[in-house]
Formats: structure tokens, C-alpha cells, sequence
């Protein structure tokens, strides 16, 4: 089994969010819609899973998620102020708290790359 690659999947995620709602990325409105974004991504069950708790809706897929990531999950504990008894909680709470950690970098990440394609369309 290869690795799970939550900032891909975060990425994929925040485009088709940003594709579904047919937002519109420019130089202008970038820094407001960074806010914006992250505000509704964090809660939003189709990216970080935080609003119910599970982003896959599966613990078995959780689990898969998060092989070979446990030193991301260290990351994200550490960055959030919590410690590894995560764990306790389930591989849904632990794959929810990765993506969360992910938001902003992957977010950022996005903005920037779609940005520049609208710039160049114009």
C-alpha cells in the first residue's frame, strides 16, 4: 500500500470546493478570500471533516489515510497544542486533525496556483 498523501487530497478538495462554487480568484480579492475560505473549509465535512467529526465517513478508510503519516499526526498535535492521546479518540478524529493542520499551507497553495491561471487568462 502506498502512502497516503493528505496534502494532495487537501488540495483536490479545496479546488473542487472552489470549482463547485464558482469562486473566482484574482490579485484583488485573494487576501479576503484566503479568510473567507478558510473559515468555511475548516467546518466543511467535504475537506477537513471537522464539522461532523469524519471527513471519510469510514474509520476503515481513516485508518488507511493515516499509514505511514503518524509523523504528521505528531505535526499536527504539536502545532494544535494537543499530544499523541489523539490516538484514543479514533483514526477519524486523527485523519480530521491532519487535514485541518494541512488548510492554511494547502489553501495558500491553491490560491496562489489558480490565481496565476486567471492572471493568465486575462
Amino acid at each position: 500500500m502506498s502512502k497516503y498523501n493528505y496534502y494532495e487530497a487537501v488540495s483536490n478538495d479545496i479546488r473542487d470546493y472552489i470549482n463547485e462554487n464558482d469562486i473566482r480568484v484574482t490579485s484583488d480579492n485573494k487576501e479576503n478570500l484566503y479568510q473567507q475560505l478558510y473559515d468555511d473549509l475548516f467546518v466543511s465535512d467535504s475537506v477537513t471533516g471537522n464539522a461532523s467529526g469524519s471527513c471519510t465517513f469510514s474509520t476503515y478508510q481513516a485508518e488507511e489515510n493515516l499509514c505511514h503519516n503518524l509523523d504528521l499526526l505528531a505535526e499536527a498535535c504539536k502545532e494544535f497544542g494537543g499530544d499523541i492521546n489523539l490516538l484514543s479518540n479514533g483514526a477519524e478524529a486523527c485523519d480530521v486533525t491532519i487535514r485541518c493542520y494541512l488548510l492554511s499551507q494547502c489553501l495558500t497553495d491553491v490560491l496562489d496556483e489558480l490565481e496565476q491561471d486567471e492572471d493568465n487568462e486575462d
